[in-house]
């Protein structure tokens, strides 16, 4: 289940009224530095950038690959762990715009993590460590640790085997 708080509006849909949820200059500046990570292929840098310049939580080795595109409104939601990759293109969004109200929620990405390119990881989910998310995955709920998923929607395609001692 993801964890995402909901904030009920009236009138026009949600997308028309986002400057009353986001500062333009925030998402402007946000826009700015995220276009120009989506194409630094230094680690170090892009990673200096994310916790420096818009907010993200980023752990040491982290690597995101060619045109990952963080959330642009809330990126102070996204946290990313140690030694995780995330994949060519992938999206990681923290909020949704909809008819009648918007949700937020944090994205967790836990240690050691793999996600393959063309992800979309939704608002509210944790990927828990170890895990490893197929290509074109939509990650709409939590990710077990250590667990293989793939598909859209996700599905758990296997789960680690635990370890039995004799």
């Amino acid at each position: 289940m993801r964890k995402t708080k909901r904030y009920l509006i009236e009138g026009e849909n949600s997308l028309w009224q986002v400057y009353k949820t986001v500062s333009f200059w925030k998402t402007f500046r946000n826009t700015i530095v995220i276009e120009i990570a989506r194409y630094i292929p230094f680690f170090r840098l892009k990673n200096w950038m994310y916790r420096n310049l818009i907010g993200m939580k980023v752990g040491k080795y982290a690597a995101f690959a060619f045109k990952v595109t963080p959330d642009l409104m809330f990126p102070e939601l996204i946290s990313v762990g140690k030694n995780s990759i995330i994949g060519y293109n992938t999206t990681i969004l923290a909020h949704e715009y909809l008819i009648n109200e918007y949700r937020l929620g944090e994205v967790i990405i836990g240690n050691n993590v793999l996600v393959g390119a063309n992800t979309t990881i939704l608002p509210g989910v944790t990927i828990g460590d170890g895990a490893k998310v197929s290509a074109a995955t939509l990650v709409n709920k939590d990710v077990p640790a250590g667990a293989f998923v793939g598909g859209n929607p996700m599905v758990i395609i296997s789960l680690p085997q635990s370890e039995t001692t004799i």
